[in-house]
């Protein structure tokens, strides 16, 4: 996995995503999908863990980057209805 405190722009400067390997290509869909899932994942365990989910804020940060607001705002419903089919 990337070392995401190495990649962490400064506070207050964030342009684009940085470059992930596992997405080399200019379809960026799956890195949006996959940054959604693992921000979510990373919520749940500190929240389970009663830890501050600071460290989360950067797959938060590129999700909402990449994806586009409309399957962002599915992907929530879907959540709260307990019809999504990641796996969180």
């Amino acid at each position: 996995m990337l070392d995401v405190g190495s990649q962490k722009p400064p506070k207050g400067k964030w342009s684009t995503p940085p470059f992930d390997p596992r997405f080399p290509n200019q379809n960026q869909t799956q890195n949006c999908y996959q940054n959604f899932l693992d921000y979510h994942r990373c919520v749940k365990r500190m929240n389970r863990r009663g830890k501050s989910t600071q460290p989360c804020e950067y797959y938060f940060r590129v999700f909402h980057s990449l994806c586009p607001m409309s399957w962002v705002q599915r992907w929530t419903q879907q959540i709260q209805d307990g019809t999504f089919a990641g796996n969180i």
